[in-house]
């Protein structure tokens, strides 16, 4: 059964007849080939129908224009290599280098003979006279346009600027002549095949910049989605934790009422009274549950002060949330400029009938005093709020620059 390529046996590379064999061997000086049953791979391109005939070709083809999708047509080219020698090789005189028992790769190396007059109009176009030479030589040495699209195709190979060569005694059949072209043909023709050769770069680069494009989308709708969960999960945090602390409290007060309630009835048994009637027996106020409660986790003065007032700020302007955020955010503003500056008395000082100042702050019940907590003092008959130098406090500017961080960032903040 004949075999369906000739494998090199120097570098393993696949061959698909007998002249492939000879040129693979005129151009790397391997000389051992063989019959194989395995036959040359023919992978085409499903977006722009370019053959390959390894793995490594399309995996480059893939990595250069971003096209990942291959159709395996191997089957359906593949026939029985033939082994005879062809009809140039077996007419060869013996001077040639064909003899038997000759290595037909034996001589010296030299370039490649091509059109001189193609190569000639490339080197006109601007190309350099080993890429010219190279693409003459590797499409056949037939026209200009192929020459053209070899080179551009192989562009990035890395020996592109490199002679091509041949064994000294292969004889490269030269083409016929062509009728010579006038020089506005040869611009006009020069024109066309740059023009091609560009509209097929910029289509490749369209394609990688869509694939890029849609890579992009996909990546921020998931950052954006990670965002909305996380959010979510923060806000379900805040809840719970908000309603834990509720049930503590609600706990911690039950107890105190019981205690209250026991200490009461031990100091009627010990004067002798007779035990109170349940009926009688009143709930404490919520004024004093509210001071028993919130004994055991008081924080400081000043903080709690401070929290109050801009809930108390928040909930006399629920109905605008925008306008409770942007007063939250002109006091943080007034609280950072003087913590990073408290030399600059400019950042110490507000005139308060100022109507940015009144429109965002004064006007709000609960803004000026919150200012006052951090220190700030009216002087000059009310016209203006100043903080002393020597009254500045950076614990207190970071108290109250936490407090309102945490009125800004907290949903829940004021409603619960």
């Amino acid at each position: 059964m004949a075999g369906l390529s000739l494998k090199c046996g120097d570098c393993g590379a696949l061959l698909k007849s007998v002249e492939e064999a000879q040129e693979h061997g005129e151009l790397t000086s391997h000389s051992n080939f063989s019959e194989s049953m395995e036959a040359v791979l023919n992978l085409v391109c499903t977006t722009c129908g370019k053959p390959f005939r390894s793995k490594t070709e399309s995996s480059l083809h893939k990595k250069r224009t971003g096209h990942t999708k291959f159709v395996n047509k191997t089957s359906e080219t593949t026939k029985p290599i033939s082994l005879e020698v062809p009809k140039a090789c077996a007419s060869a005189e013996p001077e040639e280098g064909f003899e038997t028992g000759e290595s037909s790769q034996s001589g010296e190396m030299v370039v490649p003979e091509v059109d001189k007059n193609l190569l000639g109009k490339l080197e006109e176009m601007g190309f350099p006279k080993a890429r010219a030479t190279r693409g003459l030589h590797y499409s056949g040495n037939a026209n200009l346009e192929e020459a053209v699209n070899w080179v551009v195709e192989h562009d990035d190979d890395p020996d592109i600027d490199e002679m091509p060569m041949v064994h000294a005694n292969t004889k490269v059949e030269a083409s016929k002549p062509k009728p010579s072209l006038t020089p506005e043909e040869m611009k006009i023709k020069t024109q066309e095949l740059r023009e091609k050769a560009r509209k097929k770069k910029e289509e490749e680069e369209k394609i990688m910049e869509r694939e890029r494009e849609k890579e992009r989308i996909r990546a921020g709708k998931e950052l954006l989605e990670a965002k909305r969960i996380e959010e979510e999960n923060e806000r379900k945090r805040l809840f719970f934790l908000r309603k834990a602390e509720k049930e503590e409290e609600k706990r911690a007060r039950e107890k105190i009422r019981q205690k209250l309630e026991d200490d009461k009835a031990e100091s009627r048994r010990k004067l002798g009274l007779p035990p109170e009637e349940p009926a009688a027996i009143k709930p404490p106020t919520p004024v004093v549950e509210e001071k028993k409660i919130s004994l055991p986790v008081r924080p400081a003065t000043k903080a709690e002060r401070m929290r109050e007032c801009l809930r108390s700020l928040k909930q006399n302007h629920k109905d605008d949330e925008a306008k409770v955020k942007r007063a939250f955010q002109t006091l943080l503003t007034y609280v950072g400029n003087v913590a990073k500056n408290p030399t600059e008395e400019k950042f110490r000082k507000i005139r308060l009938n100022n109507p940015s100042f009144q429109e965002r702050v004064g006007s709000l019940e609960g803004g000026i005093e919150f200012l006052e907590l951090c220190g700030f003092e009216k002087i000059e008959g009310g016209e203006f709020l100043f903080l002393s130098g020597d009254k500045i406090s950076m614990a207190v500017l970071n108290t109250a620059g936490a407090e309102l961080n945490s009125a800004i960032v907290n949903p829940f903040f004021g409603v619960l």
